[in-house]
């Protein structure tokens, strides 16, 4: 069954590149609208698509740009950072940009377009966090921290807004290639031993994430809201590994089982 948001007009913070360029293309394939707001511009706009340039963290930046976009049913709140730094080792620069974009950011974009939902009853909000939301992957003690506070902001606006006819849902993505991790993806003795630890075998694809964001965002999920929709091939299932040599082989970029 194809999911179907013709008519919709939708919004994507941080959809210039990597996973929200992908939610771009996926809501915009779907019939919706769309707008996308990021300090940086997409390398193409073909189609229903607009950009705004704005600073997701400014409360003023970020109400400008939305100024722009207009009424919207779909909003995506997916802009956000990475900064690799050890606890002890992080300056207070890492820390403070990284909860402006990740946490604050969002923040402001759920508040500033519910407030908008709220008149007319209705819309569908999807927030990006992350399986970081969940684990403690080191070096990253700001991006980890923040991506849990986004349950959080799920959570309240979810039960605020129901009342009012508005979803509020995330995704989890897992390891996704993306520019932050093409580096890793294109280093096999990296994704061998990354790719142990995930039932399917391999990591993941934008697309795949911004299917499930598409899903979430349409009326297909009329009756799911609060929920955190993890995209991970079940990495956060698998506790101890999966894969290893005795059952299977490893070929480029995914584990495979033996023959017979």
């Amino acid at each position: 069954m194809q999911l179907e948001l013709t008519g919709k007009t939708a919004l994507v913070t941080g959809g210039s590149s990597g996973i929200g360029l992908a939610i771009v293309h996926a809501l915009a394939s779907a019939g919706a609208q769309v707008s996308i707001i990021d300090r940086n511009e997409p390398p193409e706009l073909d189609g229903p698509k607009r950009f705004v340039r704005a600073d997701v963290s400014d409360r003023a930046s970020l109400a400008a740009a939305l100024e722009q976009c207009g009424p919207l049913d779909i909003v995506v709140a997916n802009a956000g950072i990475a900064r690799f730094a050890a606890l002890t080792e992080m300056d207070d620069t890492v820390w403070r940009d990284t909860l402006a974009a990740n946490l604050t950011g969002v923040f402001l974009t759920v508040q500033l377009t519910a407030r908008e939902m709220k008149r007319r009853r209705s819309g569908a909000i999807v927030i990006t966090a992350s399986t970081n939301s969940y684990d403690g992957e080191a070096g990253l003690t700001a991006y980890n921290a923040t991506k849990a506070g986004l349950l959080g902001i799920l959570h309240t606006a979810a039960n605020e807004l129901g009342p009012f006819g508005i979803r509020v849902n995330a995704v989890c993505p897992g390891f996704i290639r993306t520019p932050l991790t093409r580096e890793a993806f294109a280093t096999p003795d990296v994704v061998r031993e990354y790719f142990r630890q995930i039932p399917l075998g391999r990591g993941g694809e934008p697309e795949e994430v911004a299917n499930a964001v598409t899903f979430l965002a349409s009326g297909m999920a009329s009756f799911i809201t609060g929920a955190a929709l993890v995209v991970d091939g079940g990495q956060m299932a698998a506790k101890f590994g999966v894969w290893n040599e005795s059952m299977a082989q490893f070929h480029v970029d995914r584990w495979t089982l033996n023959e017979g």
